[in-house]
């Protein structure tokens, strides 16, 4: 495998996603496997389909693409992250690096994916760029972001975060800066993209007890920004408030949570 390492938005990036890797990938990644699995099928993922998952994680949605037949690879800012990929899929080919830079040979993918990637680069629109010169001709990018908050139970938990957070920079756009449509597609525009279609997929989370929940919650990148400047026990606090209410008889706990992805070409 070919390790890639270049400075950039990966520096920050993978130091946070990364401080709690196996949790992410065992209990909180695939609470949108969902909306990974509509956009497989969307973009016609399967035998002959070369793929690149820019900001993969640990890697489910590439091995997922990968069990349809598709040749997969990855690109992520975390070390420990992509480890856990390359056990899933050691056929696939995962590099560490940054979304602005992405060290892939001009017109090699037929589709790049973006889940919850883009928008954390530090210059998005370059991201977009570098993802449009990897694609083919006629090759699919997708960008997959936040559902529109409103009425959307897991916005709950961002909400709960925020109290916790540094101020962010004047100007800098929240979770759910692209979540509007008009906003969504303006980001594909600015990366020199053609946006497409606009699709939202309802993929809700569920774990089967409160313990796994705070386990899966916090382990996010955001989670763990939140738990530096506050303290463990301020994120725990905060998250045991939010999921309290969704607890079901039998312990577990399910609530909504809606994707939105866009589909653009070059």
């Amino acid at each position: 495998m070919t390790t890639t390492k270049t400075k950039g938005s990966s520096e920050v990036n993978g130091r946070l996603w990364g401080a709690r890797a196996r949790d992410w990938a065992e209990v909180q990644e695939g609470q949108f496997a969902a909306a990974f699995h509509a956009v497989l099928d969307r973009a016609k993922v399967g035998a002959g389909t070369d793929h690149l998952d820019a900001g993969c994680g640990a890697g489910m949605a590439a091995a997922l693409s990968a069990s349809l037949g598709a040749t997969v690879s990855g690109l992520d800012a975390s070390e420990a992250l992509l480890a856990i990929a390359r056990e899933r899929t050691p056929v696939g080919d995962f590099r560490q690096g940054d979304l602005e830079e992405l060290p892939f040979d001009d017109d090699s993918f037929d589709v790049v994916t973006g889940f919850n990637s883009f928008q954390f680069a530090a210059d998005a629109a370059q991201a977009l760029r570098e993802a449009g010169r990897v694609s083919r001709p006629g090759g699919r990018i997708v960008i997959m972001t936040w559902g529109e908050p409103a009425g959307m139970e897991a916005a709950g938990h961002v909400a709960a975060l925020k109290p916790l957070m540094a101020p962010p920079p004047p100007g800098a756009g929240g979770p759910f800066a692209l979540s509007e449509e008009a906003s969504l597609r303006a980001f594909a525009e600015a990366g020199g993209l053609t946006p497409l279609e606009v699709i939202d997929v309802e993929s809700p989370w569920h774990y089967p007890d409160l313990a796994t929940a705070l386990r899966g919650i916090a382990s996010s990148g955001v989670a763990v920004r939140a738990a530096e400047h506050s303290g463990e026990d301020a994120l725990t606090a905060a998250m045991t408030e939010f999921l309290v209410p969704f607890q079901k008889p039998n312990g577990s706990i399910t609530f909504g949570a809606r994707a939105r992805y866009l589909v653009a070409t070059v």
